[in-house]
């Protein structure tokens, strides 16, 4: 999906999270760190290519750091998706 320029902090949050992994990486992340090798079980079907773009994205946006042990744990700005995860679940266990 090409970006869309806008300050619509909805809009900007929805292209951010645009991809199924994305938020599944971050979603597995909130639960603690993980190294790379982890996240690959914990997120079935996804390749290390994938990952390993998907994880440097969430860095770049400064969601994801790397910490010293080689595990990949959410920023503060990370842990602010749990709101967005939680009301995800309850949607989807409501209607879908």
């Amino acid at each position: 999906m090409k970006p869309i320029k806008t300050t619509c902090p909805v809009t900007k949050t929805a292209q951010l999270l645009s991809d199924t992994w994305t938020m599944l990486i971050a979603r597995a992340l909130l639960g603690g760190p993980m190294h790379f090798c982890e996240l690959e079980r914990a997120l079935l079907g996804i390749s290390t290519r994938t990952l390993t773009l998907k994880l440097k994205k969430l860095e770049d946006e400064g969601m994801v750091r790397k910490l010293r042990d080689g595990t990949y744990a959410p920023t503060k700005k990370g842990e602010g998706l749990k709101v967005i995860e939680r009301a995800m679940r309850r949607y989807g266990e409501r209607y879908l």
